[in-house]
């Protein structure tokens, strides 16, 4: 490997710090141009140092959670394509609960025009979005709310999802090992994840072919658990057996708009 540029090992650092640079402010702080910056950003991704996404770059850690920010522009168009498949799943006049992540913003987006909707949400971003569709009535759970993403969690929140027994659970993981387990990084918003899936008649599982490269530390639950996986990608075969073993139906959001494809298995 060739050796990094001293403003491209700084460039990293930054990056390893906070967790996304954007172009602007490192040409600032480096006093250089713009597009002297995206070519180092362009070199230290070709090196897999680096994921580019609009106007910088994040640094794809294994094991740290990155910025709410950053993930929110990380596979965008997949998370797009997975929000609208989901979103095709839940008919109108029924019950969803939908959980933090930026994915579950997704199927919110693509929720907006269904009519008879109840969605229950600890997550903030979430209620936003819904707030001014006619035909959706929102619950917001109560608890602490977290700054860094607009996620609610904590005794309170639980307390309320537990009064709810819902038709469909929406849900995202941090990351998902070959091994099937669902996992997160923070034990509060694992808590509240789970008591979202005891309250769920159908169990949906939206997240990117991404999380089966990154590893966190908490367990929500299960593959095996889970009605229906959405994802923009075969899964590895590993999780597609584990999908056939335990009835799980994968709907695949594939890179077209018309073309979904689901394999249901048993």
């Amino acid at each position: 490997m060739r050796p990094l540029h001293p403003r491209q090992a700084d460039i990293l650092e930054i990056a390893k710090r906070n967790g996304r640079v954007d172009v602007e402010g490192l040409a600032a702080q480096f006093e250089v141009t713009p597009q002297t910056i995206r070519k180092d950003l362009n070199d230290l991704c070709e090196l897999d140092e680096l994921h580019r996404v609009h106007g910088g770059a994040v640094f794809p850690s294994n094991t740290t959670n990155f910025a709410y920010r950053s993930r929110r522009e990380l596979a965008t168009d997949s998370k797009r394509r997975i929000g609208a498949v989901a979103a095709r799943l839940i008919p109108d006049n029924s019950s969803v609960i939908l959980n933090i992540g930026t994915t579950t913003e997704q199927v919110a987006r693509s929720l907006k025009r269904h009519e008879g909707l109840m969605a229950i949400t600890n997550n903030l971003n979430v209620a936003f979005i819904l707030s001014d569709a006619s035909g959706v009535e929102v619950v917001v759970t109560g608890g602490m709310v977290r700054k860094t993403d607009g996620g609610i969690v904590g005794t309170v929140a639980i307390d309320l999802i537990k009064q709810f027994k819902v038709d469909f659970a929406i849900i995202g993981a941090s990351a998902i090992d070959e091994e099937g387990s669902l996992l997160d990084f923070d034990y509060r918003e694992v808590r509240v994840s789970r008591a979202i899936l005891q309250q769920a008649r159908t169990k949906v599982l939206v997240a990117d072919v991404m999380k089966f490269e990154r590893r966190a530390p908490v367990e929500i639950g299960h593959l095996a658990d889970i009605d229906i996986f959405v994802t923009d990608a075969p899964p590895p075969r590993p999780i597609r057996e584990i999908c056939e073993m335990h009835k799980v139906q994968l709907e695949i959001a594939e890179n077209t708009d018309a073309a979904v494809e689901a394999y249901e298995f048993g």
